[in-house]
């Protein structure tokens, strides 16, 4: 059997490690095919390297300009790689401009189809992630629903039971996999940043539409640096969040900013941190699975089981958020949670997975 595996951003990679580690351990044969869309050393080639996944077969270097002419771009080159391929079998992850284009690709080529981490809504289809995360489901074979919620959606959608499989979640095998070897650095990323634990908060901001509206990403940064006076804020900073920033004039003077950091550097600020604050979606599972608080800036999110289990809270970009973050920080950090529930799995999703996809 061969396998054709589309990637192409940072939760991508990780998640491609645990399964790819399975594939190799029971011989199938898989093509990594990275599309580009997270392209220099710290977005994309610190982690093949220490996630000891191997290097891309190919990458197809395309990465910048609108959604539709970046999905496009991917949609021709994948379309033309699998037919000289010739998988049994395409593997896409997420939600991302790669996953859509890979599922187009697949689908016009009748090739069997298989979304990890499928079922996953937020239910607003403004945000370009649900769209091509809706679009991937409904084109695919195969769809890996990590928690019971995923697994509700895709049925209310009429997808059929015969082809939704609820394996858990990827992240928590990586988690539980690559924990260790974090541990073990020689020098942690603690020290560099001179940072002792539990005594900071983690903040990540990356997602278009706080990005790409002017006053939210203010308010978030006015925000972050009336917090930083009394806790220290470490930032590492998406280079799109980068460039607003700077066209912006934002103020960052009290905040530590960083540039992004490999996943093991990222496993242990998530597991050292009092708080996350955060606007991304792995974030908000990671922080969990490290038993920490997070406070997610979004009006929604896909991991609706976090909030239900009092471990992330969900707070609205607003114009008085500088007045209102502090008081959600203090109430989350007073009321955090007792012990942690199996929500994820039990961290055997990327055995299964193979299993599923070598029984077809």
């Amino acid at each position: 059997m061969k396998i054709v595996t589309i990637i192409g951003a940072r939760p991508q990679f990780i998640k491609a490690a645990s399964v790819s580690k399975v594939f190799r351990k029971k011989g199938i044969e898989e093509f990594i095919l990275h599309t580009g869309q997270h392209y220099d050393s710290e977005m994309s080639g610190i982690f093949f390297k220490e996630l000891d996944l191997k290097s891309p077969d190919l990458n197809l270097h395309i990465h910048g300009g609108l959604h539709g002419q970046q999905t496009g771009r991917m949609l021709e080159a994948i379309e033309n790689v699998l037919l000289q391929e010739k998988p049994d079998r395409v593997l896409v992850y997420g939600d991302t401009n790669s996953t859509l284009a890979g599922a187009l690709a697949a689908s016009k080529l009748h090739i069997p189809l298989d979304h990890v981490e499928a079922g996953m809504r937020c239910f607003n289809k403004k945000t370009p992630e649900e769209v091509n995360r809706v679009l991937t489901d409904h084109l695919s074979t195969l769809l890996f629903s990590p928690t019971t919620t995923a697994t509700y959606n895709l049925k209310q959608e009429g997808l059929g039971e015969d082809h939704i499989k609820e394996v858990g979640d990827v992240m928590y095998d990586a988690v539980l996999h690559f924990k260790p070897l974090a541990a073990a650095k020689e020098e942690s990323i603690l020290d560099l940043l001179k940072l002792q634990k539990k005594s900071y908060y983690l903040a990540t901001i990356h997602r278009a539409e706080n990005t790409n509206t002017p006053k939210l990403l203010i308010e978030i940064f006015r925000a972050f640096e009336t917090l930083s006076k009394d806790v220290p804020i470490v930032l590492p900073l998406h280079p799109r969040t980068k460039e607003k920033i700077e066209s912006l004039n934002i103020t960052t003077k009290n905040i530590t900013i960083i540039n992004p950091v490999g996943y093991l550097d990222m496993l242990w600020l998530t597991h050292y941190a009092s708080l996350v604050l955060t606007d991304s979606g792995g974030l908000q599972k990671e922080s969990y699975f490290a038993g920490v608080p997070c406070l997610t800036l979004r009006d929604e999110t896909e991991w609706i089981e976090l909030i239900e289990a009092g471990w992330n809270k969900l707070i609205p970009v607003t114009k008085n958020l500088t007045d209102v973050l502090p008081v959600y920080v203090n109430e989350m950090i007073t009321n955090t949670p007792k012990g942690q529930l199996f929500l994820y799995g039990k961290g055997d999703a990327s055995e299964k997975i193979v299993d599923c996809i070598i029984s077809q």
